[in-house]
């Protein structure tokens, strides 16, 4: 029997992607690649490779259950978790482990966001079968290290150190998490050469897991723990309506991760990216002479540089001038922001709820 079962997470709204991303519609549900696919779609085809339809579930807020089941089709009801609130992936965590545990005590989980980009298929494969077997093995607790390619200061980076217990040279023990650095320190991490970055993409035993849980979060693990009888029920929903008005709003990374001694790292090359932001995007999408990003069947470029322009295909559009913007429209909201200012996004959207209220959110 295949005894891995993956969680995808895909409660959040992706501000930093408005005004294509809003709350009622957020990143994960839209083809921001221009492929034909969403991002969450993309993430479940991925998964499928590695274990049965039926051993996938995705975690999101209650609004998005309609639209999770309509995109993914082949999700029975009880393969959707909803959360009634957002408290950050800790107990997003946990309430899939606790799920799955009253359907498969043996299983090994692989949690990963809905909204990332891997380009390389069977190099991912590969390094989520030496994670499991490292995770079966010792019972470590597995993240994957993303290989720099930019002394980038948006991801999170993990040091790491030789491992004395590892079926593969690409396991390693972990030292150390460090935060978002600063564009200097970012530089010094990937001088240093054993910093990678922090994928936010886990493997684990449910043993592992829920025994981290027990040791560091005590207080969560006994909320969850109390809902054996109601997971897979009708009782289900109402049980964690009430759990999440009292649970602690915190990452697992902060919960457990930079907490555990026994974490390892796969140091991992398949890539990928978060697609965070803009500028995330714009490295991935095909670009004309001038490095012009352009997604949209009528949009007339003259005189234009390294802008990154995603426009409807009904909207005829014709820009001039223009080096290092990003250009958005969705939704009759436009957006015209300078690539190297992007991280404003989020105060800009801040400023809409506080001066235009939230029908441009």
């Amino acid at each position: 029997m295949n005894h891995t079962h993956v969680i995808i997470m895909a409660g959040g709204i992706g501000s930093r992607f408005w005004p294509m991303s809003t709350t009622k519609h957020p990143k994960q549900f839209i083809d921001i690649l221009g492929v034909g696919r969403t991002l969450i779609q993309q993430t479940f085809d991925r998964f499928k490779q590695i274990c049965p339809a039926s051993q996938i579930y995705v975690v999101t807020h209650v609004d998005y259950r309609d639209l999770v089941l309509e995109q993914l089709p082949e999700l029975s009801p009880n393969q959707v978790l909803c959360e009634p609130s957002r408290r950050n992936t800790a107990p997003c965590v946990a309430y899939a482990a606790y799920k799955v545990r009253e359907i498969d005590p043996e299983a090994t989980l692989v949690v990963a966001p809905a909204d990332h980009l891997i380009l390389n298929q069977p190099e991912f494969e590969h390094i989520i079968d030496i994670a499991c077997k490292q995770a079966q093995r010792t019972h470590a607790l597995m993240t994957l290290g993303i290989k720099p390619s930019r002394p980038d200061t948006g991801y999170g980076y993990i040091q790491f150190t030789d491992s004395n217990d590892s079926i593969d040279p690409l396991v390693k023990k972990v030292k150390t998490f460090t935060e978002k650095p600063d564009l200097e320190i970012a530089k010094q991490f990937l001088e240093s050469g054993d910093f990678y970055w922090n994928s936010g993409i886990f493997v684990w035993t449910l043993q592992s897991i829920i025994a981290a849980y027990e040791k560091f979060m005590p207080d969560l693990a006994e909320l969850f723990a109390n809902g054996k009888a109601k997971y897979n029920t009708p009782d289900e929903s109402a049980f964690i309506n009430s759990v999440y008005q009292v649970c602690t709003n915190l990452s697992i990374d902060y919960g457990i991760m930079e907490k555990a001694k026994n974490v390892n790292v796969v140091l991992a090359d398949f890539g990928w990216s978060d697609l965070g932001t803009w500028g995330s995007l714009y490295t991935h999408v095909d670009k004309d002479q001038e490095q012009n990003g352009v997604i949209g069947d009528n949009v007339m470029i003259y005189d234009c540089k390294n802008n990154v322009v995603n426009l409807p295909n009904d909207k005829l559009a014709v820009i001039q001038g223009l080096t290092d913007y990003i250009v958005v429209e969705s939704d009759n909201t436009l957006l015209i922001c300078k690539k190297s200012e992007e991280q404003r996004i989020k105060q800009f959207v801040n400023d809409i709820k506080h001066n235009k209220g939230e029908n441009y959110l």
